[in-house]
C-alpha cells in the first residue's frame, strides 16, 4: 500500500479540522464582538503592564543609590506578580461586581464565575480584567518610591497585599465600578484620582510612619545613574498611551484624541520643569526634564478624554511648575523624607489634574462640561472625589502599616541600611556603592 506523504497528510488533517471547527468557533463568538477593538485593547493592556516592569523599575532604580538599585527594581517586579494574584483572587471582584455604592461583592472571587463570553463593550471581559490589572500594579509600585532605601522587603509585600484589597479596590469601585463618586459625576478618564492621588497620599503617609533614611540631610543621596531614569521614563511615556488611549475602551476617535492630549501635556510638563529649574539653578538637569514629563503625564490622566489640546497644554504647564515646586521646596519645608518624590509628583500632580479636569472639560469632547463650558460645579465635584480618595488612602495606609508593625519591623536595621538593601535583603549586588 502506498502511504500518503506526511506533509500533505498533515495539511489535509488541518483543513478538515478547520472545516469542522469553524462553525463552533463562529457560534462561540458573542454578538457585538469587535476584533479590531479587541486587538487594540490587547495592545493597551500590554503597554500598561510595561509601565511597571521595566518602566517604574528603571525610573526608580536610577534614582536610588547603587546599593539599593536591585532592591527597588525587585520590589516592582514582585509587586507585579503579587498584585496579579491578589487581583485574580479578590481584587477584581471587589472593584467591579455588585451594585453597592462603596464596595463590590465576592461574586467573581477567583474569577471562577467569570463568563468567558461576556463582553465589556465590544471586547471580552477577560481582557478587561487584564487591562485593569495593569492599573493596580502601577499604583502599588509607585508607593515604593516614597519608602525606598529603608523598608523591609517582607513588610512591603504584606503592605501591598492588604492595601490593594482594603484601599485600592474600593476606590476603583467608587469611580469605575459604578459607586458613589461615579454617581456624583466625578470625572477620571484614566486614573488620575484612582491611581495617582491614591498612590501619592499613601506614599506620603508611608514615609512619615516608616521614618527618614539614615543620614537624610547630611549624606550624599544623589541618584546613582540618571540615565536609567531617562530610559525608565521613556518606557513609562510609551506605556502611558495604553492607559490613556486604552481607557476609551475602543480603537476610536476618542482613543486617538486621548493619545494626542497625553503627548501634549507630557511635553509641556517636561519643558516647564526644565525651564523653571534652568532659571532658578542656572542649569537644566536631565532628571528634572524627565520628572516634568512624568508630572505632565500624571496631571493629564484624569482629563485625557475630556479636554481639548489647548487644555492639555495648560494642564502640562501647571503640572510642570507645581510639581517642581513641591519637590524642590514643599518637601524640604515640611521635612518629610519622600525618597523619590511620590507625593510631590503623583500626589500634587494628581490633585492638580483632577481639579483642572473640572475646569477644562468640554461637552463636545467627553459629554462632560467643565467650568469653561459654564459648569462651575464640576470643579467642586472633582474636589469631592479628591477629598474622598485622599482621606480613605491616608486612613487605610496608616491603619495597615501600624497593624503590620505589631507583627514585624517595617524597616531594616541601621546596619542593614548602611550596607544596602540589595545585599542585606536579597544577598545580591549590582556593584559598589557610589
Amino acid at each position: 500500500m502506498k502511504l500518503i506523504p506526511a506533509k500533505p497528510m498533515a495539511t489535509a488533517i488541518l483543513v478538515l479540522l478547520s472545516i469542522f471547527a469553524s462553525p463552533a468557533l463562529a457560534a462561540e463568538t458573542p454578538p457585538g464582538f469587535d476584533s479590531g477593538n479587541t486587538a487594540w485593547m490587547l495592545m493597551a493592556a500590554v503597554l500598561g503592564l510595561m509601565m511597571t516592569v521595566p518602566g517604574i523599575a528603571m525610573f526608580y532604580g536610577g534614582m536610588v543609590r547603587r546599593k539599593n538599585m536591585l532592591s527597588i527594581a525587585g520590589q516592582c517586579f514582585a509587586i507585579c506578580c503579587l498584585v496579579s494574584v491578589v487581583w485574580m483572587i479578590v481584587g477584581y471582584s471587589l472593584a467591579f461586581s455588585g451594585d453597592n455604592e462603596y464596595i463590590g461583592n465576592l461574586d467573581l472571587i477567583f474569577l471562577a464565575q467569570l463568563d468567558l463570553d461576556q463582553l465589556r463593550g465590544s471586547f471580552p471581559e477577560v481582557l478587561y480584567v487584564v487591562f485593569q490589572l495593569g492599573f493596580g500594579v502601577v499604583t502599588a509600585a509607585l508607593i515604593t518610591g516614597a519608602v525606598a532605601d529603608r523598608i523591609k522587603f517582607s513588610a512591603m509585600l504584606w503592605f501591598i497585599t492588604l492595601w490593594t484589597i482594603v484601599v485600592y479596590a474600593p476606590v476603583v469601585h467608587w469611580i469605575w465600578g459604578g459607586g458613589f463618586l461615579k454617581e456624583e459625576g466625578v470625572l477620571d478618564f484614566a486614573g488620575g484620582t484612582i491611581v495617582h492621588i491614591n498612590a501619592g497620599v499613601a506614599g506620603l503617609v508611608a514615609c512619615l510612619i516608616v521614618g527618614k533614611r539614615k543620614g537624610y540631610g547630611t549624606e550624599n543621596m544623589a541618584p546613582h545613574n540618571p540615565l536609567f531614569s531617562v530610559i525608565g521614563v521613556s518606557l513609562l511615556w510609551i506605556g502611558w498611551f495604553g492607559f490613556s488611549a486604552g481607557s476609551a475602551l475602543a480603537a476610536s476617535r476618542n482613543a486617538a484624541l486621548a493619545m494626542l492630549i497625553t503627548q501634549i501635556s507630557a511635553a509641556a510638563g517636561g519643558l516647564t520643569w526644565m525651564l523653571y529649574e534652568w532659571w532658578i539653578l542656572k542649569k537644566p538637569s536631565i532628571l528634572g526634564l524627565v520628572s516634568g514629563a512624568v508630572a505632565g503625564l500624571v496631571a493629564i490622566t484624569p482629563a485625557a478624554g475630556y479636554v481639548a489640546p489647548v487644555g492639555a497644554l495648560a494642564i502640562g504647564v501647571f503640572a510642570g511648575f507645581s510639581c517642581c515646586w513641591a519637590c524642590a521646596w514643599l518637601k524640604y519645608s515640611l521635612g518629610y523624607d519622600d525618597a523619590l518624590d511620590v507625593f510631590g509628583i503623583h500626589g500634587v500632580g494628581g490633585l492638580l489634574g483632577a481639579i483642572l479636569t473640572g475646569v477644562f472639560a468640554l461637552e463636545e469632547i467627553g459629554n462632560a462640561p467643565g467650568a469653561i463650558d459654564g459648569n462651575i460645579m464640576q470643579v467642586w465635584i472633582q474636589l469631592e472625589g479628591v477629598l474622598a480618595v485622599g482621606l480613605w488612602s491616608a486612613l487605610g495606609t496608616g491603619v495597615i502599616l501600624y497593624a503590620i508593625r505589631i507583627f514585624t519591623d517595617l524597616r531594616v536595621t541601621e546596619e542593614e541600611e548602611t550596607e544596602g538593601l540589595d545585599y542585606t535583603q536579597h544577598g545580591e549586588m549590582v556593584g559598589t556603592d557610589n
